[in-house]
C-alpha cells in the first residue's frame, strides 16, 4: 500500500512539474508563435461544441451556437481625435466614416466608434484601419461591459487593417477560419456594434467573392459611384492596395466596421470593412476582407512590426469591353500589363508591356483581386506562377515577388500609457544580433513603421531608425517603452538612438 502511495505520489509531482514546464514553454515562444497556431492550443483546451445543425449552410440552420461562440470575443470600439479641418482629413477616413457614422466635425475633440475581433487570449484585436486611423485614445468595451485601453500595434492601410493591443488574460477569441473555403449562397452572420447597440447579430447569404470595389487608396482620380469612391477605369493601377472583399448581404450599419463576419460554426471568414449605399446606411451590400489575408497581415505586424509585402512589379488594367478598345486588344478578359517596373520581379522573369495575365497559380484571373489577394498572402521571396497570352500564345511565367523599398504609413495620443504610445505613432520591434552588431549596441528597438500624425512623423523620425534610450532609460522591448512613458519629467520626451545610416539621433518634444 505504501509502494503504491509512493507511485502515485511521484506521478503527481512529475505531473505538476511537467505542466510547470510546458506553461514556462508556452509563455517564452507565445510571442514567436503566429495567431492560427496561438488558437490551435486555445482551441485544444477550450474546443466549441458544434451541432450537427450548423454543418450544412442549408436548411435548418441553427445560428445560436455560432452567435453564443462568437459574440463575447467582438468588442465596441471608441476612438478620440483632436480637431481637424475638413481639408486636412485623411480622404480614406472620409469615405469610409460617411459610410460607417465616423464623420468628424471640424472643431473640438471629436469622438467616433466601431468594432473589432479579439483573435488572441492575451488582447490581440483585429479592426479596420479606418477605426483606428489618427486615434489619440482608444478605448475597447468588451462583451461583459469591462473597458480597456488600447495601443496600436501597426496598421495596413492598403488592407485596411490594423492590429491594436490590450491588457488582459484569458480573453475570449474567434476561430479563425478559412475563407478560401467560403461558398457563395452559403450561411454567415455579421456581429458588430451598429449605431452604437452593442453585441448586434445579422445573418445573411455571402452573395459574391474577390469583390474589387475601389475604395482602398484611392486619393487620386477618383469617381462616384454607387460604392462611394471608384478608381477611374482608364487609368493603369499600382499593385498597392488589394481589395478582393467578400460581399454579403448581411445587415450591416454604422459601427459594424471591424466586426466580424462568420460562417454558422462561429469561424471568423471575414473583417467587415465597407457597404456599398446612396445613403450611408445598409441597403444590402456589405464587404469583408477575408481572413485569410488578414491572418498574413496581421502575423506580419505583430512579429515585424510592419506588413513584409512582396510585389510583382506591374501595372495593369482589368479588361472589359471598353478597355479593349482602347487598348487595341480583342481579348475582354484578364490583366492587360501597362508596364513592367525595371528590375522588379516581373522584369526578371521576362514579363512584357502587352501580355494579358488569364491565370495566377492556375487559378483564372478575371479580375484585380485575383492577382492581388494572392501576391497579398505572399512575403518577398515568394514566387507565383502567371499565365498569360502574348499575341494568340500562351506563356508561363515564375515570377520571384521583391520588396519594395519600405513606404512609411504615418498616425497618431495623451496621458495614460496606451495614449501615449498611440500618440508616438510608430511601430518596434526589438534589435536582432545583426542590428545591433552595426549599430554597435547591446539593445534597443527599431523603428518599423511611423503612421501619419504622430510625434515620430512631426519630428521626422524615419523608419529603421534605433531607439536606445527614452528619457535616459534603455529600451530594449517596446514593454520598455511603455515603462519609460509612464516617468515622464515634465511631459518633457528625449529619445536617443541612430538614424538609420548610423549617425546620431537625439529629439526632444514637449507634449501638450
Amino acid at each position: 500500500m505504501k509502494k503504491f502511495g509512493l507511485t502515485l505520489l511521484t506521478a503527481f509531482v512529475g505531473g505538476a512539474m511537467a505542466l510547470g514546464t510546458y506553461k514556462l514553454a508556452e509563455n517564452k515562444y507565445a510571442s514567436n508563435m503566429s495567431f492560427e497556431d496561438r488558437q490551435k492550443v486555445y482551441f485544444t483546451n477550450n474546443p466549441i461544441p458544434v451541432s450537427a445543425h450548423n454543418m450544412s449552410s442549408a436548411g435548418n440552420v441553427d445560428f445560436t451556437e455560432a452567435a453564443a461562440a462568437v459574440t463575447p470575443a467582438v468588442v465596441y470600439i471608441r476612438t478620440t481625435y483632436q480637431s481637424q479641418k475638413g481639408d486636412q482629413q485623411n480622404q480614406l477616413q472620409q469615405m469610409f466614416g460617411d459610410m460607417f457614422g465616423q464623420h468628424m466635425a471640424p472643431q473640438g475633440p471629436q469622438m467616433a466608434s466601431g468594432s473589432g475581433v479579439i483573435i488572441s487570449p492575451d488582447g490581440f484585436i483585429v479592426t479596420n484601419n479606418h477605426v483606428v486611423d489618427k486615434a489619440e485614445k482608444i478605448e475597447v468595451v468588451t462583451n461583459d461591459h469591462r473597458d480597456f485601453k488600447a495601443k496600436v500595434i501597426g496598421t495596413d492601410p492598403n488592407t485596411d487593417l490594423a492590429l491594436i493591443k490590450i491588457e488582459g488574460t484569458n480573453l475570449p477569441i474567434v476561430k479563425l477560419g478559412n475563407s478560401d473555403a467560403v461558398k457563395v449562397g452559403e450561411w454567415v452572420l455579421a456581429v458588430g456594434n451598429p449605431f452604437k447597440l452593442t453585441s448586434t447579430v445579422t445573418a445573411g447569404i455571402v452573395s459574391a467573392k474577390g469583390r474589387g470595389i475601389g475604395i482602398i487608396g484611392t486619393e487620386d482620380n477618383q469617381d462616384q459611384s454607387p460604392f462611394g469612391r471608384t478608381q477611374l477605369q482608364d487609368k493603369p493601377k499600382l499593385n498597392q492596395a488589394i481589395e478582393s472583399f467578400i460581399q454579403t448581404d448581411a445587415a450591416i450599419n454604422p459601427g459594424n466596421s471591424g466586426g466580424a463576419l462568420v460562417n454558422t460554426n462561429g469561424e471568423l471568414i471575414g473583417i467587415n470593412s465597407a457597404i456599398a449605399s446612396h445613403t450611408g446606411t445598409y441597403e444590402g451590400y456589405g464587404f469583408a476582407i477575408p481572413v485569410n489575408l488578414a491572418k498574413k497581415v496581421l502575423n506580419d505586424i505583430q512579429k515585424y512590426g510592419a506588413v513584409k509585402r512582396g510585389y510583382v512589379g506591374i501595372t495593369f488594367t482589368e479588361l472589359d469591353e471598353d478597355n479593349a478598345d482602347r487598348l487595341h486588344t480583342d481579348k475582354t478578359v484578364g490583366l492587360y500589363v501597362d508596364q513592367v517596373i525595371p528590375g522588379g520581379g516581373a522584369a526578371q522573369a521576362g514579363l512584357e508591356k502587352g501580355d494579358i495575365i488569364n491565370k495566377v497559380d492556375g487559378n483564372p484571373a478575371y479580375a484585380s483581386s485575383d492577382l492581388q489577394e494572392r501576391v497579398g498572402r505572399l512575403h518577398p521571396g515568394d514566387k507565383i506562377n502567371l499565365t498569360v497570352l502574348r499575341g494568340n500564345e500562351s506563356k508561363d511565367f515564375t515570377v520571384t515577388l521583391k520588396a519594395n523599398a519600405p513606404t512609411p504609413n504615418k498616425v497618431a495620443v495623451s496621458k495614460s500609457t496606451e495614449e501615449l504610445f498611440n500618440k508616438i505613432g510608430a511601430s518596434f520591434v526589438p534589435l536582432n544580433a545583426s542590428q545591433k552588431a552595426k549599430f554597435h549596441v547591446n539593445a534597443g528597438v527599431i523603428v518599423t513603421q511611423v503612421r501619419d500624425g504622430g510625434l515620430f512623423d512631426y519630428t521626422e523620425v524615419p523608419v529603421g531608425s534605433v531607439i536606445t534610450e527614452i528619457n535616459r532609460q534603455p529600451i530594449a522591448t517596446t514593454g520598455d517603452i511603455d515603462h519609460a512613458l509612464t516617468n515622464l519629467k515634465n511631459g518633457v520626451l528625449t529619445i536617443s538612438g541612430f538614424y538609420p545610416d548610423g549617425t546620431r539621433l537625439r529629439s526632444t518634444i514637449e507634449l501638450q
